[in-house]
């Protein structure tokens, strides 16, 4: 194997293409026109352009890929995980190109790849599963009647919470149904979906098997993922806190039946929920490499994707994965472009600064200047700590996900660090509902701190003096006044600033309110200050009228606001605009229909994901402004309601 195309994109591929550069192998990319200048296409060896812009376009298209691995000599298609990963045709299709494939027979892939059928053939093995079935929106009643609510939507094919809703009564059904089957078909090019019993409260660990073609299959231990969000992962660590000796033994020989059962080659997962009893009942198996793998991979010292290589290669499995020792502990966070207080909206834009501190792994496919665009999934980079204790690992990723800094989009960032130290999960009490129950403001016991931002606020004020002192003439003064005495005002989103540079040093207000302060040191980007006896750095980041700062405090992104709004600025009295850029997927609203508060009018899709944009008063439709299939920007007025 001298050469190997990596059938995905951003983080996904930079991980593989690691791994292929210290074992000598060079790196194709394939890549989309948004993706032109990722981080990802800099770093191959060489790289084949995919014309378009969505995945089905694009990362979705096998012969375009196939095509690109033979125009730049590629002997090899490693598929990463998500897109075409567990597409068996795909597979097929490499194989018989005479492509080496770097994944699992695709009669494996087939047989886990629907997971009705996955389930059938586990409950045939006598694994446990839940009851369900097979539904469209006619169907789907009865079935639900028979199982019992709740009940949970699923994809039959795919994964990443995508097509998946919770429904808890009869008359949320259909439309939950309806929806699924669209976000599936849109994500995985098949709308097929599946009721399944919901398990209440319910632990998601899995484990990670690993398979030769000699006949051999380990199991790498168990990772726990509970802690989601819309049913896709934040937080994965290894092993699970949950998990004794006994459970360990019970689902690794469970995994390893499951893997013999399919004829398994490579590295793949087996999933299950775990109730609050302690049992375990098959939920899906994965075949391919998991996004949290990193965390198996800090607690084994094993390197998945070398192993990959190795069994693609007809190699088999080394002694060190033959016998894995279990060390220390490991916890991964998804970092996410994501409005949290929304309702975890994707979110997009440029990133002005990407800076992660050292002591940690960061699998990333972003850095500074990189966009993050409405086509491909919100995650950022993973984050992932190592400890000799499962505290440990938590304290060291919070301060690690604390002292970050994203400039440039909202983040997760902060929810993260209040989980890590949150007594719930520090206490192993968290399961797959758990941030759907609770206020993400209030975990941790931590609310935003106005002090901080009032502080922060004062210091990207006196940083813009510094910065316009810098910039102008030395004989002119940072600001004009009529009257000397008064108070330069800056204003940052109902917080105004005043201050003034006095002999005696400067002179703070903030809302009118006098801030005692002493100034030690001021440049554009660094403020020091001293309060209450505290000395504190706080570094400023300005990128137009938006100041990003960041000291041990915490993060604050201030706008600063025109001295002289444009009177004429403002949006029509009950106007709903789009949450974040996207694709209207549905338009459930016409011209004068009367509306309930609550009431579905149009839906997005964004990032692989359906949004709903509702109703906010009951009321009239004076305005629909927007059709199927349009895209439209964040902000943009999509109806109006009188």
């Amino acid at each position: 194997m001298h050469a190997v195309l990596v059938a995905n994109r951003g983080e996904i591929a930079r991980r593989v293409f690691r791994t292929c550069r210290e074992m000598g192998i060079a790196t194709v990319a394939v890549f989309s026109d948004p993706d032109a200048d990722a981080p990802f296409v800099r770093e191959a060896d060489a790289a084949v352009r995919l014309p378009g812009s969505t995945p089905a376009e694009t990362y979705l298209r096998g012969d375009l890929v196939i095509a690109a691995a033979q125009q730049a000599g590629a002997d090899a298609i490693h598929p990463g995980y998500g897109f075409l990963s567990e597409d068996a045709a795909f597979a097929r299709a490499v194989i018989a190109a005479g492509l080496t494939w770097i994944g699992p027979p695709p009669g494996a892939v087939e047989s886990m790849g629907s997971k009705l059928a996955a389930k059938e053939l586990m409950a045939a093995a006598g694994v446990p599963c839940l009851p369900g079935g097979e539904v469209d929106p006619v169907t789907a009643g009865s079935v639900a009647e028979r199982i019992g609510y709740p009940v949970l939507v699923k994809a039959a094919y795919g994964g990443g919470g995508r097509g998946m809703r919770i429904v808890r009564t009869e008359a949320e059904l259909a439309e939950a149904v309806h929806g699924a089957r669209r976000e599936a078909e849109s994500a995985f090019g098949d709308g097929t979906v599946f009721l399944e019993r919901y398990v209440e409260r319910p632990r998601h660990v899995e484990v990670q098997v690993m398979a030769d073609t000699h006949g051999t299959v380990v199991a790498l231990f168990e990772r726990d993922c509970s802690l989601q969000r819309r049913h896709q992962k934040v937080v994965e660590e290894a092993p699970s806190p949950v998990v004794d000796a006994a459970l360990r033994t019970r689902l690794s020989e469970a995994s390893v039946a499951a893997a013999r059962a399919v004829g398994y080659v490579g590295a793949g997962t087996v999933e299950f929920v775990v109730d609050e009893k302690g049992e375990p009942a098959f939920l899906e198996m994965n075949t391919r490499l998991q996004v949290e793998h990193p965390v198996t991979e800090l607690v084994t010292g094993l390197d998945l994707v070398r192993l990959q290589i190795l069994v693609a290669q007809g190699l088999p499995l080394p002694d060190e994965a033959l016998q894995p020792i279990l060390t220390g502990h490991a916890v991964e966070a998804r970092l996410y472009a994501e409005d949290v207080p929304a309702g975890y909206l994707p979110a997009t834009g440029t990133i002005h600064r990407f800076d992660v501190p050292e002591g940690v792994r960061v699998d990333s496919g972003v850095e500074t200047g990189s966009v993050v665009s409405p086509f491909y999934d919100a995650m950022l980079a993973k984050v992932v700590a190592h400890g000799a204790t499962r505290a440990e690992a938590c304290a060291r990723l919070a301060g690690a996900l604390e002292r970050t800094k994203v400039h440039g989009v909202t983040t997760n960032r902060d929810l993260l660090v209040r989980v890590l130290r949150s007594a719930e999960f520090l206490g192993g009490e968290v399961d797959t509902g758990y941030l759907d129950r609770v206020d993400p403001a209030v975990i941790g016991g931590a609310r935003a701190d106005a002090s901080t931002e009032r502080l922060h606020a004062v210091a990207a004020a006196l940083a813009g003096s510094a910065r316009r002192a810098a910039a102008a003439s030395p004989r002119l003064p940072s600001g004009w006044r009529s009257v000397p005495s008064a108070l330069q005002q800056t204003s940052y989103d109902g917080v105004r600033v005043g201050y003034a540079f006095r002999r005696g040093g400067v002179v703070v207000e903030v809302d009118g309110e006098r801030l005692e302060l002493t100034l030690v040191e001021l440049s554009p980007e660094l403020v020091v200050v001293e309060a209450d006896g505290v000395r504190r750095r706080i570094e400023v980041h300005q990128v137009g009228d938006t100041a990003y700062v960041d000291s041990a405090l915490g993060s604050s992104v201030l706008v600063e606001q025109p001295r002289f709004p444009d009177p004429g600025s403002g949006l029509a009295a009950g106007s709903l605009t789009a949450p974040m850029p996207g694709t209207v997927v549905r338009v459930a609203a016409e011209k004068g229909q009367p509306v309930a508060a609550g009431d579905v009018l149009v839906v997005l899709e964004a990032m692989k994901m359906e949004h709903a944009v509702r109703a906010s008063v009951d009321g009239t439709v004076e305005e629909v402004l927007v059709a199927a299939g349009e895209q439209v920007q964040d902000g943009a007025v999509l109806v109006v309601v009188t």
